[in-house]
């Protein structure tokens, strides 16, 4: 569901106490938070002052953002909310031949609870219903690699750092 348009029904998320809300300029400072927190163990191996990291981390979430918005210019941009705490972010654009997920992250409090595996089923079922496939970059090192093949997704692409992962609704049976 989300909260202004209630275009969508997304059951699965629905249940588990999620909705969602189109990204505004007072969030830009949350966004940067979950974005440094996919950041927090590779920066545990560099021996900088915090103050440089933090700026670092500022530096690289302003340019995925300005990136994001140049290039991917018709996605939806949503905060996953739980209630009404903002816990993540969706980025999604849907193409007429597939639905991108440019990014899904959930703050690390909330990794692990089933929330995302939820999501993506839902982005799933939108998608199977359109007759679409969903496709997704993901860093190789990535823990939520191991949910994203559990649910179908196969690699298309190895672009080094990351893969790109797609996903095809199963075809639909015809009888004989």
């Amino acid at each position: 569901m989300i909260l202004d348009s209630g275009l969508r029904d997304w059951a699965r998320a629905a249940e588990a106490g999620l909705v969602f809300r189109p990204i505004e300029e007072a969030d830009l400072p949350f966004l940067e938070r979950v974005y440094a927190s996919t950041r927090a163990d590779e920066l545990t191996r560099v021996d900088w002052p915090e103050a440089r990291k933090r700026a670092f981390v500022r530096m690289q979430f302003q340019a995925q953002h300005a990136h994001y918005q140049t290039h991917y210019s018709d996605a939806e941009w949503l905060v996953i909310m739980e209630g009404p705490e903002p816990i993540g972010r969706l980025y999604l654009e849907r193409w007429p031949s597939q639905h991108r997920i440019i990014d899904i992250t959930l703050l690390p409090e909330h990794r692990g609870r089933g929330l995302g595996e939820k999501l993506l089923l839902d982005l799933q079922d939108e998608a199977a219903a359109a007759g679409k496939a969903v496709s997704i970059h993901v860093e190789t090192f990535n823990p939520a690699m191991r949910l994203y093949r559990r649910l179908g997704f196969v690699l298309e692409e190895d672009k080094g750092v990351y893969h790109l992962l797609g996903w095809s609704p199963p075809q639909a049976k015809t009888a004989s």
